[in-house]
């Protein structure tokens, strides 16, 4: 890795500066040319010392025998439950895994591949209740489907098997490759994807597609195929635990001899981020005999989830706001308004129901909607 002189990968050239008056064509020429020279000085560098590979995975490795975490998914060598570990992994901190034992609790209540795969939608989804992104648990119940059907209940080794499963795209296969089987692959998550910006100094922008390319590059030439498992977990750890976001631990780091970045803090490099949209929802609170009325979603994003019943903004005025809370879904900041309908009379809509209060706790129901619900039967209990 390490050579003579420090190797800043920059992108140089009129793209940069370019405006209006060049046309399409060229722009996508002049891109393709800075894309080439970016990953011929990746891959140039790079080649020059294969010891110096071999010296920074081995001290990569060792650092990791020392200081790697000892994670549930770490203890078990069977491809199901590491496949339930990196779906769960998709979109939801670590932290968040661990602390609330949600990788623990689905791998109880689904222990093995037939049993994800016959589990219907009211078990899945309470399963995977405050993970949030429920289509990843809809993709893996259909990945093991895919898995009794078309290979025995055998989770398949080889990359293009490992794709052609529902929900499995390159990053999840190779990640299957490495941690499951112990196989050759090249895994890129974001942690990985930073070091080696880092690693590099890479001034590229690494969710563009040429900073893609770029990373994905270097990592395809530090892999180490004789310990896949143990490299690619340790090259994780590492950005979890030292080489972080904003404010890396340079000192502790078992490879900074290799690192060429002037200032790490300032990398990766990414696109500015899409701004936050706002979004107001109205939803009714309302109950009578023991019972609460609730509504079974039907959207793509919230299939067979419970939440109270959504209203328009006209719908709910002249009613009594009970409650405003407020929680981040993607892009957007959802102010969620409860307002109290004492309509109780009123025709129920498609969808919805009375559900009694001792049947609430058994429901799917996206995490604010189940905090929004007890606050309001706390409040309403008290009064």
């Amino acid at each position: 890795m390490p050579g003579d002189g420090k190797m800043a990968l920059r992108a140089h050239g009129p793209l940069k500066q370019m405006g209006g008056s060049f046309d399409k064509q060229a722009q996508e020429r002049i891109a393709k040319q800075q894309e080439s020279v970016l990953r011929g000085r990746v891959s140039g560098c790079l080649e020059k010392s294969v010891r110096s590979r071999a010296r920074f995975r081995e001290a990569l490795r060792a650092w990791f025998g020392v200081a790697g975490k000892d994670y549930p998914w770490r203890r078990t060598r069977d491809p199901y439950a590491v496949l339930v570990s990196e779906l769960m992994l998709q979109q939801t901190r670590l932290a968040t895994v661990l602390e609330k034992r949600h990788y623990v609790r689905f791998m109880e209540r689904f222990p093995d591949v037939k049993s994800l795969a016959l589990a219907d939608d009211e078990s899945l989804l309470k399963a995977w209740e405050g993970l949030g992104y429920y289509r990843r648990a809809r993709m893996l119940r259909e990945a093991a489907r895919a898995i009794l059907q078309d290979h025995g209940g055998t989770m398949p080794s080889g990359l293009a098997a490992l794709r052609s499963l529902p929900g499995i795209g390159e990053y999840t296969a190779n990640a299957m490759r490495a941690f499951a089987f112990d196989a050759p692959a090249v895994v890129v998550d974001g942690n990985i994807a930073r070091v080696l910006a880092r690693l590099a100094d890479l001034h590229e922008e690494i969710d563009s597609g040429a900073g893609k390319r770029a990373i994905h590059e270097l990592a395809g030439l530090l892999a180490d195929d004789g310990h896949p498992r143990a490299y690619h977990s340790a090259l994780m750890e590492l950005g979890q635990q030292l080489c972080k976001v904003g404010a890396p631990m340079c000192a502790e780091c078992p490879v900074s001899g290799f690192c060429k970045a002037e200032n790490p803090s300032s990398l990766p490099m990414k696109r500015p981020r899409v701004g936050i949209t706002k979004v107001v929802e109205h939803a009714i609170w309302r109950r009578r005999d023991g019972a609460v009325l609730l509504h079974r979603a039907g959207g793509a994003r919230r299939t067979g989830l419970w939440h109270l019943p959504v209203r328009t903004e006209d719908e709910v005025s002249g009613m009594k706001e009970l409650l405003v809370t407020r929680y981040p879904i993607t892009r957007y900041s959802v102010e969620l308004r409860v307002w109290s309908d004492v309509t109780s009379s009123a025709s129920l809509r498609e969808g919805e129901c009375w559900i009694r209060m001792d049947e609430v706790d058994g429901l799917a129901m996206a995490t604010p909607m189940r905090r929004a619900l007890m606050r309001l039967l706390e409040e309403k209990n008290r009064m």
